[in-house]
């Protein structure tokens, strides 16, 4: 039958920028501004040492101008190398746990930003049990829930889009959720070790059954998890401590209670976005993940031992190493990229679907999606800012074309959000974890493969691999909130 259908198209990702000539930002324009002043000055009083100070004046803004192709400035390379060079000649890249080494009690913690997370049960109001993380430098409280994705194959495509709608609305939800400061999916494939098909089987076999069948059962436990993997779908809400009437900041008592309360709407909300049926996860399934995540090789034993109890003080590896451009955790090799360009122009709703699809080359891949979601009124105060902000830089440069883009994309954000859409920032962390070091490469070049059909640009985070592949954990840490650099020179250099 002849139908009218079109399949929707998204996009007008919009980057903010700050006003700045050419490709400087509000730093560096004000830093030539008052150089030039100074020049000025000098000039008044003697031209050679002007002239020094123009070439001072140079050498300073040289680092400023200079960007790669993601954008980054030699400023910020430099600045990054610096950081690296000074944190390894520290020793802030080892870490070792367990009986052998100075961690109190001898207990496997989870190294670099979660080495003061705690983990916290409590019971929603359905009664559910469920695991909160609490990361005491920032009064950060997570929720994980654990989905059962249904999958796009074989659905018909108005049933993604109506998925894909209301998944929009729910992102747009979380602005109105009081204390909320960030969100994020994780998607994690890995080799499926046949332990539940095995344990499911022989829970529900007769042992009366006939000899043919049973054979028949066995022969699939074995055979079936050969070269299959297992696709896990996390989704973790994070809190901050909301102030009381009084002012003083809720404590831990009471904001599991607030969150356990707020638990059954935010499922409520995903079961119509194709995430199937969420449930929180528990401490000791938390703990286990996260187990994993650092020690692939124990995932046979973990989930063999379903009954023994793991602590979050155990969850954490034995050994770790963080190089420049990767990070050895126990029996696991991995790399990290982060997105620093979103795809352009108008893309399906097919566009992910290489990217977080296992791949034979790499034994565990997570691409993790991190959102933090504005409030109304601050979303107005920064489609605004950014709509004035391209508008400044409309002066008629050689890129004037893609300013001209960039005008009209502002001047819609600022539209949709009047019209009530909400504002969300959002980026992507891609890990990519094998057994041994003489994988990585070709873990690498899958990545470069897979990033091109999805349409992004992914660059490898030198010298943060360790914290940006526990950014990419289902744990709740909001990266900006860690970051010791100033917010106004982080965003305008």
């Amino acid at each position: 039958m002849a139908t009218d259908y079109q399949e929707p198209t998204y996009g007008n990702w919009r980057k903010p920028v700050s006003p700045g000539i050419g490709k400087l930002g509000l730093a560096g324009t004000l830093i030539l501004m008052v150089g030039m002043i100074i020049v000025t000055l000098l000039a008044m009083a003697s031209l050679m040492v002007a002239l020094f100070g123009a070439v001072v004046l140079a050498v300073v803004m040289l680092p400023l101008v200079i960007q790669d192709v993601h954008g980054r400035t030699a400023l910020q390379s430099l600045t990054a190398r610096f950081s690296w060079w000074s944190g390894r000649s520290q020793g802030w890249h080892l870490y070792r746990s367990g009986p052998l080494s100075v961690v109190p009690h001898g207990v496997c913690r989870l190294p670099g930003l979660l080495a003061q997370s705690r983990l916290v049960e409590g019971r929603d109001s359905y009664g559910r049990p469920f695991a909160l993380v609490m990361i005491p430098s920032t009064k950060h409280y997570t929720v994980v829930f654990d989905c059962n994705a249904e999958g796009a194959a074989l659905v018909d495509q108005t049933q993604i889009d109506t998925w894909v709608s209301h998944w929009g609305q729910w992102l747009a939800s979380l602005a109105y959720e009081p204390g909320l400061v960030a969100a994020s999916v994780t998607i994690e494939t890995a080799p499926d070790s046949g332990t539940r098909l095995r344990e499911e089987i022989h829970a529900h076999t007769d042992p009366n059954a006939p000899e043919l069948a049973r054979a028949a059962l066995e022969e699939i436990v074995w055979n079936y998890p050969v070269g299959s993997a297992r696709v896990s779908t996390r989704v973790a809400v994070t809190y901050a401590a909301l102030p009381q009437i009084g002012g003083k900041r809720r404590d831990q008592e009471a904001m599991v209670r607030e969150i356990g309360m707020r638990i059954p709407g935010l499922i409520s909300g995903l079961s119509m976005t194709g995430a199937g049926s969420a449930r929180p996860m528990t401490a000791e399934q938390l703990a286990r993940a996260v187990r994993i995540a650092y020690d692939p090789d124990a995932q046979s034993t973990i989930e063999a031992a379903e009954g023994q109890e793991l602590r979050w003080d155990d969850a954490g590896p034995v050994s770790s190493q963080e190089s420049w451009d990767h990070y050895v955790h126990d029996s696991g090799h991995s790399i990290t990229w982060g997105m620093s360009e979103a795809p352009r122009g108008e893309v399906l709703s097919n566009v992910m679907t290489g990217l977080v699809a296992p791949h034979h080359d790499i034994a565990r891949k997570r691409v993790t999606f991190l959102y933090r979601p504005h409030d109304p009124a601050s979303a107005t105060r920064i489609v605004e800012r950014d709509r004035r902000d391209t508008r400044f830089r409309l002066d008629g440069s050689t890129a004037a074309a893609r300013n001209e883009i960039d005008v009209i994309k502002s001047d819609q954000s600022a539209l949709e959000e009047a019209r009530g859409a909400g504002v969300t920032r959002f980026t992507i962390l891609v890990t990519a974890t094998v057994r041994s070091s003489d994988e990585l490469p070709v873990a690498a070049a899958a990545i470069d493969t897979l990033s091109a059909p999805a349409r992004l640009r992914l660059r490898r985070m030198y010298g943060s691999q360790a914290s940006a592949f526990a950014a990419a954990l289902p744990l709740g840490i909001v990266l900006p909130h860690h970051l010791q650099v100033p917010a106004l020179v982080r965003e305008s250099l």
